[in-house]
């Protein structure tokens, strides 16, 4: 059966106009369209396939930098690719143009692209909100929706996030040329991971890795080890434009990080604090044996668990450490296992703080109000209960004096100790907190992250002073010790609710 001639097809489509025939013409415009379509895809097969820079350079029009160019063409010649980024490099948007990049350059059901994050919120709202704005900008073929990606009626690419465990979690996909996404890559569970690699056993198959690298014990800091078989590429801050001089139009620069982040960041959290390692340098930090939280604990917590049971969103308590010496009075909220807001001011003064605290008791409905009672504390919580006996509040406020005897004397020096030890190490180590949406996060972590214990005369845990911690850092953990105030509940800290 021959081709029809243009000619021909022009005299079929003139025939249908006088006829009315509305069904068979828009039949024949998709017919045409489909073939305009591959032969489109014949031609950037053949210009861009080899080419994902030029790709996204003449098929968007827009700049990647240098990192960004590294990355796309080590996905070009390796089969696994990691990168171990910091803060602010435009990581999840360069796996959105590669995403994008194979699937316009490889006909449809010879390509596949599976994306993966530790929760789905995560898939949905951060790689995938990039793939749509590829899409759109570059009016690339077939259709995408929160998740999925269609072209001709099949599907090219998908989002999910699988149960942890599942080593069979993507079975099913047969393609030859398959890419596989892992993002915000710490937080990707080691099953997963043999899943992942499970679908890209041919030659032509990728991984590409990426995130901050904030979990020493995950498997991504495994697959960053020398001696792998992965092409590891790290990303510094000081390797941004915006710190290094590198030309940028003027949008990409502001988009990626600052120098004044940067610097800000240094004097915040401290160049020696993991935080800083990961979000700064994207380097993997080491857990500190005389470190009370560990990092890799911390990073578990961070993730977010997308729905909590009711129970588990109760009781609704706060903790206020309250500052002096210059220090800054923080009001931290917990609802349940969930950490929340946190408020703060530069004061030490009772009659300034309370009022504070009772709007936090208003906003948050608390029924429980844990008080740093050294010092300053003691007038603050006065103030409280009188607020309290003038039908101001509902709230039990409960004095803390963190200097006293804990509840196990033969383990502890102190109270400061046991909820140090207790509370922070504990509830991290068995994720029994959810630190993922509180406010403040990052610079809570980085406190939480910072003070030292050792082992006293008789074999007692003691924990650095918070005065000791100003000395060496020049800053105090006045926003950890408050959200410890919030989950600590009396004469033992470890009880069921903690669990």
């Amino acid at each position: 059966m021959t081709t029809p001639t243009r000619e021909q097809v022009e005299q079929q489509i003139q025939e249908l106009v006088r006829a009315g025939d509305t069904k068979a013409l828009k039949q024949i415009r998709e017919q045409l369209q489909l073939k305009v379509d591959r032969r489109n895809l014949k031609q950037r097969t053949r210009l861009y396939q080899s080419n994902p820079v030029g790709w996204v350079q003449e098929r968007l029009g827009q700049t990647v930098w240098s990192k960004q160019r590294e990355i796309m063409l080590s996905v070009r010649d390796n089969r696994r690719t990691a990168v171990r980024s910091c803060h602010g490099v435009g990581k999840s948007h360069t796996a959105s143009l590669v995403a994008s990049w194979w699937l316009d350059t490889h006909p449809p059901g010879e390509a596949f692209v599976v994306t993966s994050a530790p929760t789905f919120a995560q898939v949905r709202a951060i790689l995938w909100r990039y793939i749509r704005r590829v899409h759109r900008r570059g009016e690339l073929a077939g259709r995408v929706n929160q998740t999925e990606w269609h072209m001709e009626d099949e599907l090219v690419a998908f989002g999910r996030k699988p149960a942890d465990h599942d080593e069979s979690a993507f079975q099913g996909i047969h393609a030859r040329y398959v890419l596989v996404i892992l993002d915000e890559a710490c937080g990707i569970p080691g099953q997963l991971w043999v899943a992942a690699d499970a679908l890209t056993t041919n030659t032509d198959c990728r991984i590409l890795a990426i995130g901050n690298p904030d979990n020493p014990a995950s498997h991504f800091r495994k697959v960053c080890q020398p001696g792998s078989n992965w092409h590891v590429i790290g990303i510094s801050a000081f390797e941004s434009p915006n710190l290094t001089g590198e030309q940028v139009p003027e949008d990409v620069a502001q988009a990626l990080v600052s120098r004044g982040w940067v610097e800000e960041k240094a004097t915040e959290w401290g160049e020696d604090n993991p935080l800083y390692k990961s979000k700064v340098l994207g380097e993997f930090s080491e857990d500190a044996p005389n470190k009370i939280v560990r990092a890799s604990d911390i990073a578990k917590c961070r993730i977010d668990p997308e729905t909590l049971t009711a129970t588990e969103l109760e009781p609704v308590e706060l903790g206020v450490d309250v500052g002096g010496g210059g220090d800054e009075t923080v009001i931290r909220e917990r609802r349940g296992r969930r950490a929340g807001r946190e408020w703060r001011a530069h004061t030490d003064r009772p009659e300034k703080i309370a009022p504070l605290v009772l709007q936090a008791i208003t906003e948050s409905g608390a029924t429980a109000v844990k008080v740093d009672s050294i010092g300053i504390g003691f007038g603050v919580i006065g103030e409280l209960r009188n607020l309290a006996s003038q039908g101001r509040h509902r709230a039990r406020i409960v004095g803390v004096n963190v200097g006293e005897k804990s509840s196990q004397p033969d383990k502890f020096k102190n109270l400061r100790a046991e909820i140090w030890w207790e509370i922070g190490r504990g509830l991290s180590e068995r994720q029994g907190w959810d630190l993922s949406r509180m406010d403040n996060a990052d610079v809570t972590v980085a406190q939480l992250l910072e003070p030292l214990w050792e082992v006293d005369a008789q074999g007692r845990i003691f924990v650095e002073p918070k005065d000791e911690i100003r000395k060496r850092l020049g800053r105090s953990p006045d926003n950890a010790d408050a959200l410890l105030l919030a989950f600590y509940n009396g004469a033992r800290t470890r009880v069921r609710w903690l669990s």
